[in-house]
């Protein structure tokens, strides 16, 4: 049977890491830690240009403004290739559904080497980040009704890319978290918020400002 219990996937990883703009810790930790549409809400971007940042390939970042709120940035999507992306939906998915989907959604990942590795990418290794790592157990016992799983990086389309459709993500108690282990996978690669994380401070272990190659700066820390 398919499913999967917050307990057994805490044990498994018991932390989440979620990589955002260089400097925003302070305005995350006031608004939330929120997805790209949560973000558009609380900063008012409607029309043409919320449909251009929130339905199509954002190939470099955007800034937000707004009137008693610091500047904010919606990160790129570098890593997806549109053309690429076409060709690996499922289930009549157009690439603009897709992006719909992400943007919807905040990412963590579960794995700290796949952090490393984007950390160091060609992509992102030039300049800082911002990274929040979360108690997964504490995320869960929060969250666990917004909560699904995906077994791939559903916003990279580089290297081999892995078909996507509306079943990559599920939530827990349909995410075939043990069929993935029986079979030597590694059973989650993303966990995934539906709309925002408003509670950010009470499931932070600790914030650090990152860039490949140099020490980390630990910025705010509960231990």
């Amino acid at each position: 049977m398919p499913g999967v219990s917050g307990s057994e996937l805490a044990a498994r990883y018991p932390f989440a890491w979620h990589m955002a703009e260089a400097g925003t810790w302070e305005s995350i930790r006031r608004h939330g830690l929120r997805s790209t549409s949560s973000l558009l809400d609380l900063y008012g971007v409607t029309g043409l240009e919320r449909n251009r940042i929130e339905s199509t390939h954002r190939p470099s970042a955007t800034r937000l403004s707004a009137p008693g709120l610091p500047d904010a940035i919606v990160r790129d999507q570098a890593p997806m290739n549109e053309r690429v992306l076409a060709s690996v939906l499922d289930d009549g998915l157009s690439p603009r559904d897709w992006y719909r989907i992400l943007n919807a959604r905040v990412f963590f990942w579960v794995s700290h080497d796949r952090l490393e590795r984007l950390l160091g990418g060609r992509l992102y290794r030039s300049r800082p980040h911002t990274v929040i790592t979360a108690d997964t157990g504490r995320l869960l016992a929060l969250h666990q009704d917004r909560i699904t799983l995906s077994p791939i990086n559903s916003g990279n389309t580089m290297m081999v890319a892995m078909r996507r459709g509306l079943r990559t993500f599920l939530p827990l108690n349909a995410y075939p978290f043990h069929e993935r282990r029986s079979a030597r996978k590694e059973p989650v690669a993303e966990v995934a918020v539906n709309g925002l994380v408003p509670d950010i401070e009470s499931i932070v272990v600790r914030v650090e400002e990152r860039q490949a190659g140099a020490d980390p700066r630990i910025v705010y820390t509960t231990v």
